[in-house]
């Protein structure tokens, strides 16, 4: 017994696209009419030819899906006269058109095996759209006349918005507003992201951020847009199981992301079984009648092995029929090939016999098979090393005996000839046309990478000192006698900015009198800084005792110092993507060293300013860098030679494309606080401070390296 269930949804499709084609003949007369599509192969190169009543006055707008690859084009007052909406044409790279009709437009969508760019010219009353050859095979030669549709874009132009809504079916939809419907837009999966790339954009600064869209309940979590060289990169991060959609409308591009619909009746949620349900309820029945039950349901052309025998009782209820299908093999053990429509059901032993042999005989062919040899001309890579990627490192320039090849044959080899960059490969024509692919995608140019460091190094540092000396002396040592020449008792105050002995900074009457014999400091406890290598200012008091001839002297010293310095120190090279680059700047410092035979020689030791690093971009347009910094400064002079201060970061990090990070810094301080006195005379209050002296000094060092990497583009880095 078999139940064939009828789709709702088909039949509400039939009956829209019916009430579709009615409501499109209110203006088929408005404009031109579609009268034909079809394809054909003209000087190489694959074209849809589309024919309609009327020229067209310009090219119709377009887009290119990558995934599904597709070409979609609209052409305004235009209706579909065919009669149809889909053309299956299944030549080289084309697959089918469809037409699909609108209330003021017709959208024709060309659907292709794999993706690839296209050119359009208007012919008369036809419009034809030439492919690009797949690939980049630059031997499909493209017609002069055209033009490519995104050709009319070639200046940067700026997305107006981004902007996120949730459908009615919960849903998430980014809708993109463009500048005009021309710019390219390409389309992949990676992982639970989808990554939408805008061809010669450019996005503004207001538009590149990160877009929290999580509490909207969609399976859309972030979207993320950011500006990649000549185009604009937008990230689009999902959760749970989802499929997703584009389409562009005029100068409006949106993308769907919409949770997959799970069916409760269908017996597995696994991938894989997709077919009409049907149900089956047999006792005791052959199973090569039950495989033509099957064949029946699926109007598949099955071919049934004559070991297969057997009977099998089963009873499945709206089950997909190749599930079925797949339970009955497994349960007598058979297996499948499958060849277009036609199925050939045998036990999986003779399947894996046959295979095998299948295998054996190509293999023989391929031994028999005659050799050509062809040329490769690299543009990028060198010769030499595109050579040992094809071949092992122990096998040389070719595959003779003793000899395994990595991508050739056995019976295959390849010679590299550096003079012209080129590469000669000998072996099958299948094996020739694989080493051409490969070739296609390795030799490609590597993109670069500017690194700019900037180490920053500021010091700043205090001190202040507060210092005394205290002195005293007898005239009479230097007069001979009592009295002296005279001199009158009193009292002088002198003030210096550098005195250095109380003794003399005193003088009576025109006279000055120096240390000499004289007299001496009873407290020598001045003001001094190791910050700073000048004299301190002081206050010099003297108290002059002409009946004794004796005097005493004070003298107060203070000083204060307060300095700042920095020092900018900025190396930048370029490097390709994941190659190591260094540069660096310095002096060779020589030094003495004793050899083990007890010889003296003269060695170097390098003070530079270094920086080693290597670069990776990553594929959402992200640097990863190995970063090596040195900052080296000479330092003390020992008796074994000059010291060298060093300052050294290695690290890696990921740096977003034109973004600045701080790898390291080194942040010191000292801070020093000191009392000299003399003992028990500097303990007593108040006149203590006539004994001592105080010093205070603090001093901060600060360094930190800054990176910055930009990606280079064809128009020079990206700032």
């Amino acid at each position: 017994m078999i139940i064939k269930k009828i789709n709702l949804r088909e039949k509400l499709w039939t009956a829209g696209m019916a009430l579709f084609a009615v409501m499109g003949t209110t203006f088929a007369h408005a404009g031109g009419v579609i009268q034909s599509v079809s394809g054909f192969t003209q000087s190489g190169a694959e074209v849809v030819r589309i024919d309609l009543s009327e020229p067209l006055t310009e090219v119709p707008a377009g887009f290119v899906v990558q995934s599904p690859a597709r070409i979609a084009l609209d052409f305004p007052d235009v209706s579909n006269g065919t009669g149809r909406s889909t053309f299956d044409i299944n030549q080289g790279n084309l697959k089918s058109a469809n037409i699909a009709q609108g209330a003021s437009r017709s959208r024709l969508v060309i659907n292709l095996k794999q993706a690839t760019t296209y050119s359009t010219e208007i012919q008369g009353n036809s419009l034809l759209v030439i492919l690009g050859a797949v690939g980049g095979n630059a031997s499909v030669p493209m017609p002069v006349a055209t033009k490519f549709a995104e050709d009319h874009n070639r200046d940067s132009l700026p997305l107006k918005d981004v902007d996120f809504r949730r459908g009615a079916d919960g849903a998430g939809r980014v809708v993109v507003s463009l500048t005009n419907s021309q710019v390219g837009v390409d389309i992949k999966q990676q992982n639970k992201s989808l990554i939408v790339e805008f061809m010669r954009s450019s996005l503004p600064e207001g538009l590149r951020r990160r877009l929290d869209v999580s509490d909207f309940g969609t399976p859309v979590q972030m979207i993320s847009s950011s500006q990649d060289g000549e185009r604009v990169r937008m990230v689009i991060d999902s959760v749970g199981d989802w499929t997703h959609s584009a389409y562009q409308s005029d100068n409006q591009f949106v993308v769907e992301v919409r949770q997959k619909k799970v069916d409760l009746n269908k017996l597995s949620q696994g991938p894989g079984y997709t077919g009409e349900k049907l149900s089956l309820n047999f006792q005791n029945i052959e199973v090569r009648s039950l495989l033509q039950v099957i064949a029946d349901f699926t109007n598949f052309n099955i071919v049934t092995s004559d070991t297969v025998t057997g009977s099998l009782t089963l009873r499945l209820k709206d089950v997909p029929w190749d599930q079925a299908l797949q339970i009955i093999m497994d349960a007598k053990g058979l297996g499948m090939r499958k060849s277009g429509t036609v199925l050939w059901i045998a036990p999986k032993d003779e399947i894996d016999e046959r295979t095998k042999k299948d295998f054996e005989a190509a293999q023989a062919i391929e031994r028999l098979e005659p050799l050509r040899t062809q040329s490769y001309q690299l543009n990028y890579a060198k010769a030499t090393e595109m050579l040992t990627q094809l071949t092992t490192s122990g096998g040389g320039s070719g595959g003779g005996a003793g000899t395994t090849t990595r991508f050739l044959t056995n019976r295959g080899h390849a010679i590299a000839e550096p003079r012209t960059n080129q590469l000669f490969v000998t072996d099958t024509p299948s094996k020739l046309e694989e080493v051409r692919q490969l070739l296609m995608n390795l030799d490609v140019p590597v993109r670069q990478v500017l690194i700019e460091a900037r180490i920053v190094e500021a010091r700043d540092t205090f001190g202040r000192s507060l210092g005394v000396k205290l002195g005293g002396g007898d005239l009479r040592a230097s007069n001979g006698g009592d009295g002296g020449y005279g001199i009158g008792g009193g009292n002088r105050v002198a003030l210096g900015s550098n005195t250095t002995n109380a003794n003399a900074a005193a003088g009576v009457n025109g006279y000055s009198y120096s240390n000499s014999g004289v007299g001496g400091n009873f407290v020598n406890l001045p003001a001094s800084l190791s910050t700073m290598a000048g004299g301190a200012g002081s206050f010099a008091l003297s108290i002059f005792n002409s009946a004794a001839n004796r005097f005493l002297t004070l003298e107060l010293s203070a000083m204060e110092a307060d300095g700042q310095g920095k020092i900018v120190s900025s190396p930048r090279l370029i490097t390709a993507d994941q190659t190591k680059a260094l540069i660096e700047q310095g002096t060779e410092y020589p030094y003495s060293v004793t050899a083990p035979n007890g010889a003296t020689t003269i060695s170097f030791k390098k003070a530079v300013l270094k920086l080693e690093v290597t670069p990776q971009i990553t594929p959402e347009g992200n640097i990863i860098l190995d970063l090596d910094v040195n900052k080296d400064s000479r330092g003390e002079t020992t008796t074994q030679g000059v010291a060298i201060d060093t300052k050294h970061v290695k690290t890696q990090v990921l740096v977003e494309n034109g973004g600045t990070v701080v790898i390291g810094g080194i942040f010191t301080m000292e801070e020093t606080n000191q009392e000299n006195k003399v003992p028990f005379l500097g303990d007593v209050p108040v006149l203590g401070n006539l004994f001592k002296n105080r010093t205070r000094e603090s001093t901060k060092n600060e360094v930190l390296v800054f990176i910055t990497p930009k990606v280079i583009s064809d128009r020079g880095p990206v700032r």
